[in-house]
């Protein structure tokens, strides 16, 4: 909040940082260039508004710019529109006992009569050339002394100057808000907190290293009060890590898919005393910081140390990963609030996380899907300059016969038909899966995309369409995609058709032993499926369930590492 000259000024007999080193003048104010530039333009060119409105965040200097602006109207030897500091009127408004200034708390005092009070001696005179109210938290007068007040701020003394201070502007009444000069404050960049600190740090003499600078910024988030009561608090317990949870154990365990692991580290946090709420808020804001670090690097607030760590931890997890953790700790701080055991929705949370099967949303079944490729048996291939193509659905290699089972887990591809009657109409097998590729599978949910990608068109026999799967776990999942998908078939062909499932780990292999070493393909859009699901040599094929995730929330981008 203050400048980058050292010289910062401090008030004799305060011991808490924030209060020594509060700006005095406009020059020491930091991270709020486009206020103190309007403020100072205006007394240094005599233009000054009957009232203003502050608002913005805790801490980010509302109050103190309020003073400031106060001390500078009344200045006896004003420099450039900025106080001296040194005049009567300067340390009388610094000691708090001048009677130019009158601060009110408004959530305090918040009534009618308060109101009509201030008014009244508002029209009295005063020693110096202005008197200026400052009301804080503004927001939580009632109707009747917002009301009590609009009649002031409509015709005001001449000699008056109102200061409105609130962190909710909304809850103002948009008359009071129409008669003021409302000045947004912004949270304070972490490179100019930084700053500050170790300003504050060289002008206090507090022996203090980098990383406990860094914690106090991370711990500040934005506001400057809160950065320097994090540095009190650190330089007096000695030790950034007694001030914040630890969630590293949190993270591999996340990692890991580690249930238990999971459930352990948060019994071991709530154990030291933390409370659910907290711990909730503070892991959201790392995973913030993971999921910032991942898509725009130059907007994360992390530092030096904790930047590598969480980079690390991004890297580990995946974007589509991280950003399913943000969303379920936001609904899970959202559902504690009328929780009688806030801990318990965590730990259910954390359990849903690392068991995406017990989870039935979208990105959990894509989570699960891409679990089981990366889990796949690789094959090493004897001549390592051919690379095994890619098998689309309705791929057209030569298969044996199949077993009657839906459900075995080693089925063998059954012989294909060359085509079926089904109610009389003759179907082509060979049309059918370019069909089923083509026009079939873009009319079903992503939730049998998902699925449908990792299949394979197998047989047609008996007015039923045999599909194979790679894995048992993933026939077990086509229970929610079977209808849809009997429907999609029945739109196409006019007449209906069964589905039977067969699982195959072959497929699995021809999968995984995919090349990756080129960069990943983006795949077309739905209406041009038949060049995705073509036979030529340009086949597209998304190769993961992340692929799928990552080109739908990203359309249009390309992998380079």
């Amino acid at each position: 909040m203050v400048d980058a000259s050292p010289n910062l000024s401090s008030l004799d007999g305060v011991t808490s940082l924030y209060r020594r080193f509060r700006p005095s003048r406009f020059a020491e104010i930091r991270g709020q260039d486009h206020v103190v530039r309007a403020l100072q333009g205006a007394v240094k060119n005599d233009r000054v508004s009957h009232a203003y409105l502050f608002s913005g965040p805790r801490g980010t200097g509302k109050t103190t710019a309020a003073r400031v602006l106060a001390k500078a109207l009344n200045c006896e030897n004003p420099q450039d529109g900025d106080a001296c500091c040194v005049c009567a009127s300067c340390l009388a408004i610094a000691k708090g006992s001048s009677l130019d200034v009158i601060e009110l708390d408004a959530a305090s005092n918040n009534g009618v009569d308060d109101i009509r009070d201030i008014t009244a001696g508002a029209w009295h005179g005063t020693p110096g050339r202005w008197k200026v109210y400052i009301f804080d938290e503004v927001h939580q007068l009632s109707k009747a002394a917002s009301a009590a007040l609009l009649k002031t701020l409509e015709e005001p003394p001449q000699h008056v100057v109102f200061v409105l201070a609130t962190t909710d502007p909304h809850k103002v009444l948009p008359t009071i808000r129409s008669r003021s000069q409302h000045l947004e404050f912004r949270l304070i960049a972490g490179d100019t907190l930084s700053s500050l600190l170790h300003d504050v740090q060289m002008a206090a003499g507090i022996d203090a290293d980098d990383a406990t600078i860094d914690a106090a910024v991370r711990l500040g988030r934005g506001s400057a009060r809160d950065a320097l009561s994090a540095l009190d608090q650190l330089v007096a317990t000695g030790s950034p890590d007694e001030t914040q949870p630890q969630f590293d154990a949190l993270f591999r365990a996340l990692v890991d898919y580690d249930a238990v692991g999971a459930l352990k580290s948060l019994a071991v946090l709530s154990q030291s005393g933390w409370d659910p709420e907290q711990l909730a808020e503070h892991f959201a804001g790392e995973v913030r910081q993971v999921f910032l670090l991942q898509v725009a690097p130059e907007v994360a607030d992390a530092v030096d140390a904790d930047r590598s760590r969480l980079s690390s931890w991004g890297e580990q997890l995946g974007l589509a990963r991280t950003v399913r953790i943000l969303e379920t700790f936001g609904r899970s701080m959202r559902e504690m609030k009328s929780a009688p055991e806030k801990i318990v929705v965590l730990e259910v949370a954390l359990v849903r996380l690392v068991k995406p099967e017990l989870d039935a949303s979208l990105e959990a079944l894509g989570e699960r899907v891409t679990k089981l490729e990366r889990a796949a048996p690789r094959v090493v291939v004897s001549e390592p300059s051919v690379a095994p193509a890619l098998r689309p659905i309705g791929a057209s290699d030569a298969v044996p016969p199949a077993s009657e089972s839906t459900t075995t887990s080693t089925a063998a591809p059954p012989a294909q038909q060359s085509h079926d009657v089904v109610n009389g109409l003759a179907l082509e097998f060979d049309d059918v899966r370019e069909r089923f590729a083509q026009r079939v599978v873009p009319r079903t949910s992503r939730a049998a995309q998902l699925i449908l990608k990792s299949a394979e068109v197998r047989a047609l026999e008996r007015g039923s369409l045999m599909i194979a799967l790679p894995s048992e776990e993933m026939r077990l999942n086509t229970e929610m995609i079977t209808q849809g998908l009997r429907s999609a078939l029945e739109h196409e062909f006019k007449v209906p058709l069964g589905v039977e499932w067969i699982v195959d780990p072959s497929l699995v292999v021809a999968v995984a032993s995919a090349p990756r070493s080129t960069p990943r393909p983006t795949p077309p859009p739905a209406p041009v499926a038949e060049d995705a699901y073509g036979a030529d040599e340009s086949v597209v094929v998304v190769q993961s369930a992340a692929d799928h995730l990552i080109t739908e929330m990203f359309p249009g981008a390309e992998e380079i590492t």
